[in-house]
Order: C-alpha cells, then sequence, then structure tokens
C-alpha cells in the first residue's frame, strides 16, 4: 500500500492563483425603511457588454418580473411594461441574444435570465446581434424566488462585477497547513531515528525495535524508477482519468485512514491510562487502539461517502492529507543527501515539464498536469493551474483526486458568491521537500547538531512558499511550487554543510545509515548513542 501511495502523493505539485471569470453581482434593494439589500451571483459575457467594478457607477433599474414568459416573442409581453425596467425572464426556446434583442426593443435596460439548471458561461455568436447593447446576464431561479421573498415585489436592481482580490487569506491558511506538516513530519522522524539509536545500543532492544521498524529507504536507483512512475501514473491518468480516478479515491481512503491512525497511535502510546489489554490470536492488543482503527475507519469512509460536499468536506480531507503526508515523511527515509538531490531535482523536472512543456505537445494546448489535476471536464470549472473553482451546485459532478490540501476563499467576491473556489497544494509540495526536512532533522541526531539542518531546512521551505506567492501574485499565473522550493531547500541544506565542514559526511550520509554488528556505537556526553566506530 506504502508504495501505491508513492505513485500518486507526488502527482499535483501546484498552488495558484485566482483566475478572472465572467462572474459578477446582482445587487438587490427593498423598497422598506431602511432598504434591505442582499447580493445574488450572476454570469455574464464580457465579449457582450463590460459592467462597472463597483457600486458607485453602477446604476439602479426596477425589476419585473416576467419568469411566467420565455420572452421568445414581443407578443408574449404587454405593450410597454418593460419600459426602462430590468426584466427578468425563463430560459430556454430560444437564444440569450434573441432574448436581449426582444427586450431591448421593448424598451428594458437590463435582462436578466432565471435558469434552474446550473448557470453554465454565456455564448450566442454576437455578430449577428451587434445592435443589441443591454446588459444581459444569468441567474438562477431560487435566486429570484428568494428576493421575492426577503426583499418583497418592489426591488431595484444593479449589476456589477468587482475586480478579484490580488490576495487571499486562504494562502495563509494554506501556508501555515504546509509550513506545520513539514516542520511535524520532519520532527517526528527525527524522534524515530534516536529511538532506532537507543534500540541499536541496547542489544535486548534492538530486536523489538527491528520487528516494529516500518521505516522504507530509498536509494539514488529507486529514486529514478520512483520518479518514472511517476511520469507513467500521470500520463494513465490523463487518458484514462474517469476510470484510474476511483482507485485513487480508494487508495487514498486505505493510505490516509493507516497514516491517521499511526499518527493518532503515537500521541496516544504517551498517554499511561487506559491500557487495558484483550488477548486475540495470540496476541495482546489494546482496547483504545481498537477504537481508536474504528474511528480512523469511519472517518476516511465519511470523506469517501460525501467528498463532493464542498461545504465541510475540504475539512475531513486536509485532516486525512496532513496525516498522510505526516506519516509519508517519517517513514519514507533518505539514506544521504545525495539522494535528497536526485530525488528534488528530477521531480522538478518532472513538474516543469508537465506544466510548462506538455501544453505545447497536447491537442488542446493545455498542461497535462493540470488537466489532470482539475479533472477532463474543464469547460464546467474553471482553473488556471491547480486553482480550481468548484461550483457549489452540479447537475453532473465529476470526481477529482484527493492529493491536495483544500481550503476555501475567503474573501468576497463575485467568485465566491457564485461558487466555492478552493486554493490548492498538492500533497507533492509537501512531501518532496519535507523527504529533505526529515533527512536534515535524522542527520541532526546522529552528529548531535542541536537541530541546526533541520530549523535552517524549515525556514528555507517556508521562504519558498513565500516566494512562490510573491511570483504568483506578480506574474497572475500559475507556477510550480517545486520551483522555488527545491531551489530554496537544497541550498540552504548545503550552505550548512558546507559552513560547517561537513559536506562529505552530508552528501554521504552518517556512517550508521550502514552500520552493522560488528561496530560498537559511541556514546554522547549526555549517554545517548552517536556514530558507529569499526
Amino acid at each position: 500500500m506504502r508504495a501505491v501511495g508513492l505513485l500518486w502523493a507526488v502527482l499535483c505539485g501546484l498552488l495558484l492563483p485566482p483566475v478572472t471569470a465572467d462572474e459578477g453581482i446582482l445587487h438587490a434593494s427593498g423598497s422598506g425603511v431602511p432598504p434591505v439589500t442582499k447580493d445574488y451571483c450572476i454570469i455574464y459575457n464580457s465579449n457582450w457588454v463590460s459592467l462597472p467594478n463597483s457600486l458607485d457607477n453602477a446604476t439602479f433599474r426596477a425589476l419585473e418580473n416576467l419568469t411566467s414568459t420565455v420572452l421568445c416573442s414581443s407578443s408574449e409581453v404587454p405593450s410597454g411594461i418593460m419600459k426602462d425596467k430590468a426584466v427578468v425572464v425563463m430560459r430556454g426556446n430560444c437564444t440569450f441574444l434573441e432574448k436581449a434583442r426582444i427586450a431591448q426593443n421593448l424598451g428594458a435596460k437590463m435582462l436578466l435570465i432565471a435558469s434552474k439548471p446550473r448557470l453554465s458561461p454565456l455564448s450566442d455568436n454576437k455578430t449577428d446581434f451587434e445592435d443589441v447593447t443591454l446588459p444581459v446576464a444569468l441567474i438562477r431561479y431560487s435566486d429570484i424566488v428568494d428576493m421575492q421573498l426577503t426583499l418583497g415585489n418592489e426591488v431595484n436592481v444593479t449589476l456589477y462585477s468587482p475586480p478579484l482580490p490580488e490576495f487571499d487569506y486562504s494562502m495563509v491558511v494554506i501556508f501555515l497547513i504546509a509550513v506545520f506538516t513539514v516542520a511535524l513530519g520532519g520532527y517526528w522522524s527525527g524522534v524515530a531515528e534516536l529511538e532506532n539509536l537507543k534500540a541499536i545500543a541496547s542489544p535486548g532492544e534492538r530486536e523489538t525495535r527491528r520487528k516494529k521498524e516500518e521505516n522504507v529507504t530509498f536509494t539514488p536507483v529507486t529514486v529514478i524508477l520512483f520518479v518514472v512512475i511517476c511520469c507513467v501514473m500521470l500520463v494513465l491518468l490523463y487518458f484514462f482519468y474517469k476510470w484510474l480516478v476511483y482507485v485513487i479515491i480508494s487508495v487514498f481512503c486505505l493510505a490516509s485512514a493507516m497514516s491517521l491512525y499511526n499518527c493518532l497511535a503515537a500521541l496516544i502510546g504517551e498517554i499511561p491510562f487506559g491500557q487495558c489489554r484483550i488477548a486475540c490470536c495470540n496476541r495482546s492488543i489494546e482496547v483504545r487502539l481498537i477504537f481508536l482503527a474504528a474511528f480512523c475507519i469511519a472517518a476516511a469512509v465519511i470523506w469517501a461517502v460525501f467528498r463532493n460536499e464542498d461545504r465541510w468536506a475540504w475539512i475531513l480531507q486536509d485532516i486525512l492529507g496532513v496525516a498522510f503526508c505526516l506519516n509519508f515523511i517519517k517513514t519514507l527515509k533518505m539514506p544521504n543527501f545525495k539522494s535528497c538531490v536526485i530525488l528534488l531535482g528530477l521531480l522538478l523536472l518532472y513538474d516543469v515539464f508537465f506544466v510548462f512543456i506538455t501544453p505545447f505537445i497536447t491537442k488542446n494546448g493545455a498542461s497535462i498536469m493540470v488537466e489532470v489535476a482539475a479533472g477532463p471536464f474543464g469547460n464546467s470549472e474553471k482553473n488556471d493551474g491547480n486553482l480550481v473553482e468548484v461550483p457549489t451546485e452540479r447537475s453532473a459532478p465529476h470526481e477529482k483526486l484527493p492529493v491536495v490540501i483544500r481550503v476555501p476563499r475567503l474573501g468576497y467576491s463575485a467568485s465566491t458568491l457564485c461558487d466555492m473556489p478552493f486554493s490548492l497544494l498538492g500533497f507533492g509540495d509537501i512531501i518532496v521537500p519535507g523527504l529533505l526536512v526529515a533527512y536534515c532533522r535524522r542527520f541532526d541526531v546522529q552528529t548531535s547538531s542541536s537541530s541546526v539542518y533541520y530549523i535552517s531546512c524549515t525556514i528555507a521551505y517556508a521562504i519558498g512558499m513565500v516566494l512562490t506567492f510573491v511570483v504568483l501574485a506578480l506574474m497572475k499565473m500559475g507556477q510550480p511550487a517545486l520551483l522555488y522550493l527545491v531551489p530554496c531547500t537544497l541550498l540552504s541544506s548545503s550552505l550548512v554543510a558546507w559552513k560547517r565542514k561537513e559536506m562529505k559526511k552530508f552528501w554521504k550520509g552518517s556512517s550508521y545509515q550502514v552500520s552493522d554488528s560488528s561496530r560498537t556505537p559511541l556514546l554522547q556526553d549526555d549517554g545517548t548513542p552517536g556514530l558507529y566506530r569499526k
């Protein structure tokens, strides 16, 4: 299972900014004193008409509710009823611009088209309707009903489209989650390393510790093989997404449940209470661990059942994702800095190739990484890189790969009013640099270097994340986060090793990594085992 998890943990490695969409806001005001106001989502076509970017420049119009008609003929409505008003009619039977031409000829100043299905982009051949100049927008029929119930029958409305904010606080949440996970995963790996050293120093504990050992060590050859498998897996997902996505979801449920159990079991193990045991199959099992296993399985099952409930399922996905990343960073061990350089370097090339180069290869000019991250139905969701704006109501929801940390955008805008867009960070942007942080922490433990490698690498990771945000804000386009995280972490670790004159040892790994029974441990001043002497 661990090997399967490796295949997809680093597939999506981007954190991307917001995108410009043809979404706007209908600001409605009732006739009460003081007037009650409310905002509603609209979809419009910016190629047909431009909307003001604030209420200061907007003109209010009285709303005439004609949802009893579809307005495909001027004979459907009484003469003069639309004069200088905003009109709402139902969708269907004719094109948007045909409705708009009729409404404009009847004196309307704004046309709203109510839709019972989910909102979709407005698309018509404008060349045949050059004379149509009034604003046309699509609105949910349920919002029209809500407007009448909330504001009454006398309503004034206006349309505007505020610009999307340059920065959203969801980025801060993403940053904190990423740095916390990398730092805690590296620290946990160091704790496990210290326990290994103590067990090796004590012959009586050595065999017990070996049975509990669940770590997997990557050699340079397995690193290269792993990256090749990642490339193959990503290409397969690109062509066979609708089948393989369910395989990935199943793997995530199993792997995240196991990871959550391992994380919580490590915490529960430090609690000296409730250690009653029961005998089962010639083994003694703590009762509390049985309940913990049931809880973790239930959490994964609940996420699997409600994974498309965007209002709250993202919280459970993030918890399971953080647990997965922590367990991955702690379990997979890089034997030396050379293996770290090979892994991070190859995955950086992998990220850049599948984001920037593949658009020149694919028929539709889209990035393979982006297509896989957003799903194969790009028309129903807007994406630019890895940030995907997920609609809150869908006619045919499609599955997404659960390989990202998701945080809904927190700023108020037309985008958040219409949909529920998320800022995403791929697991790969946490796990891949996290493996280097974990190696630095283990090297600190092995050489008693006062956590200097671990702290410097963690700080470098945080700086790399900040640099990613800055580039996103300046360039306003998707960037592979590894493009900035990899140089920051590798350079900082190299500089620390060079400054401490330990580059050779850091590059090849501590002699502990190839320890055998012919060597005797050296004890440090505090009594903890250090390096080995032949």
